[in-house]
């Protein structure tokens, strides 16, 4: 491995980690850090790989409150909806990437401009919303009906789109639908664990064989970089978001993609 390249996997893996829990797409921000830094993965799956480090961090940070869900799952129906609801919400986004899987890699990951501009859109998005009346119905994610985690399910799958942010777009559809901020981005928290270990698993099998050593290698650097970042942001991100909404993030959103628009424009 060379090491330009190192430095370039320990500088996306740190960025994936602070931004895969927060509403401003992960994955957009690695992909255009990677465009301007030169990076290059094979098959792009790098940048999906590298994300289940992220979750790892959650699992890290709840695993008390999971290996409780987990022993309580035979005795208590409150706990075997709040997973049932976790997996409702889980199917729409597995199905759609499966299915537009090759488009995403081949094409929007490909197009920088269409990630500045998901970033923008997005992030004048979540200002309206965060910004908007809402009635509050739903404090506690283990209470969420099944209903509202499939729709929220369904927000996620506009998160195929990179730069649209699948936390930005969970956390939307959950404020939208009535539940509080601290309780929707808990929920996305939960909701990352299948999904990030699905795309993990389906892009493994998919181009696993494409990969040499030192594609793992970097991938390797990247995760573990990414698991240490992200523990910083899921100890702190819930209360945050308590305190400021999701306006700042939102504002970050939007000067980094206009920052991107005019870079592109630039220097290409």
């Amino acid at each position: 491995m060379e090491i330009g390249a190192i430095i370039d996997a320990v500088i996306l893996g740190i960025t994936e980690g602070l931004t895969e829990f927060i509403p401003v797409s992960s994955t957009g921000h690695i992909l255009l850090l990677g465009h301007f830094l030169g990076f290059q993965s094979t098959a792009r799956s790098f940048e999906v790989l590298i994300q289940l480090g992220a979750i790892l961090a959650i699992l890290a940070v709840y695993f008390a409150r999971l290996w409780q869900l987990f022993i309580t799952l035979p005795s208590s129906p409150r706990s075997r909806r709040f997973v049932a609801g976790i997996v409702l919400a889980f199917l729409p986004a597995a199905f759609a990437g499966v299915l537009a899987h090759d488009f995403i890699k081949t094409v929007l990951f490909e197009t920088p401009i269409v990630i500045c501009v998901a970033l923008v859109v997005g992030g004048i998005l979540l200002l309206v919303v965060d910004r908007m009346p809402l009635k509050v119905r739903y404090h506690d994610v283990m209470d969420y009906p099944l209903s509202l985690c499939l729709k929220i399910g369904l927000f996620q799958t506009l998160a195929l789109i990179p730069g649209t942010s699948r936390s930005g777009a969970t956390i939307a559809g959950a404020l939208l639908m009535g539940t509080d901020k601290r309780s929707a981005a808990e929920f996305s928290f939960f909701l990352a664990m299948p999904t990030m270990v699905g795309a993990f698993t389906y892009d493994l099998i998919k181009n696993g064989d494409l990969l040499s050593l030192d594609d793992f290698g970097l991938i390797a650097i990247g995760f573990v970089m990414a698991f240490l970042s992200a523990l910083v942001v899921v100890r702190g991100l819930l209360d945050f978001v308590s305190r400021h909404g999701f306006a700042p993030f939102a504002w970050w959103r939007i000067a980094v993609g206009l920052a991107g628009i005019v870079a592109i424009v630039a220097i290409g």
